[in-house]
Parts: structure tokens; C-alpha cells; sequence
């Protein structure tokens, strides 16, 4: 941001809510996870449970409507015997892909300066 620009309520009402929107498709604690879990290709129900610890069935299947709902997920059954379901980002969701990539390294640069480095979480 330019320090050299009065700032206007416009001019953050104009940042404040694409941020806010933003983050009211992306917020909670397992959207971002299946995202990235999804970054890495096409998967299963119960691959990304076993990529996600601790996320319960219920939650992931919830998450995954909300992030269809919104575009970013594709769910795709297979007509075969016996019919499974795949999901897949779609090219909207790729379109987070440097976002997240950037949230990593900010969090990456965040757990150096204030974390324990050698701790795994």
C-alpha cells in the first residue's frame, strides 16, 4: 500500500471486503487442508481422510459441499461397477494455488521467528 496516499473509507471498505469474502469461502480449520490435499491430484473420500488427520467423515463430506458449492471442488462419480466418487480442484480453485503457497511461507517464516523450529506440529 502507498504510505503517501491519505487512506479514505472507500479505500478500505475496497480492501475489507474482498478480503472478507475471501475468507468467509476459505474459513475454518479443514478447508485449506482438503484444498491442499486436492493440489496434489485427483483423490478419493478416503484418501484425503488419510492425508487430513483427525478429520472426521461428517466434517469432510460437509467441507467438500461448501467448496463445491462455491466452485473450487468438483465431485465426479464414475459410472462403474462398483460406482466411486473422485474429487478434483477445478481451474477456479487452482486459481488459490499461489495463495496458498504464499500463506505457507508466510506461516513457514512465522514459526521461525516466534515457534519452536525444530518442534512438528
Amino acid at each position: 500500500m502507498n504510505k503517501d496516499c491519505p487512506v479514505t473509507l472507500e479505500a478500505c471498505m475496497g480492501m475489507i471486503r474482498p478480503v472478507r469474502d475471501a475468507l468467509d469461502v476459505l474459513s475454518g480449520k479443514w478447508k485449506i487442508p482438503i484444498l491442499i490435499s486436492l493440489s496434489f491430484g485427483n483423490k478419493r473420500f478416503g484418501q484425503m481422510t488419510r492425508d487430513i488427520p483427525k478429520i472426521t467423515d461428517r466434517m469432510l463430506s460437509k467441507e467438500l459441499r461448501d467448496l463445491e458449492v462455491n466452485g473450487l471442488v468438483q465431485r465426479r462419480v464414475h459410472d462403474s461397477v462398483p460406482v466411486f466418487v473422485e474429487y478434483s480442484l477445478t481451474e477456479y480453485g487452482h486459481s488459490l494455488d499461489k495463495v496458498i503457497h504464499e500463506l505457507r511461507d508466510w506461516g513457514v517464516k512465522h514459526r521461525e521467528r516466534y515457534a519452536e523450529p525444530d518442534k512438528v506440529y
